[in-house]
């Protein structure tokens, strides 16, 4: 198999192979796409969970009444960075 790189990437590739990061091209290319493989992978087997107790104490708030409407904010930070000129 023959991967093309672009410039931009094999200069990246490149200065990190200079840097030390790698001890050459191939070994940073190999590196780096077992990295994207295993980040795509995480990605496709996440099922969320992690998230279920930020959305359950969240909706906890919303019913204690615990959280600004967007308009208040958004008029808060108009004051911050436009004050009203008088």
């Amino acid at each position: 198999m023959t991967v093309t790189l672009s410039p931009d990437q094999l200069a990246w590739i490149e200065a990190r192979v200079a840097k030390g990061d790698y001890p050459d091209v191939d070994e940073a290319v190999r590196d780096l796409l077992a990295t994207g493989i295993a980040e795509h992978e995480e990605a496709e087997t996440d099922d969320m969970a992690w998230a279920k107790p930020l959305v359950d104490e969240a909706l906890a708030e919303r019913e204690r009444g615990e959280f600004t409407v967007i308009h208040d904010i958004d008029a808060f930070l108009r004051g911050i960075f436009r004050p009203e000129r008088g």
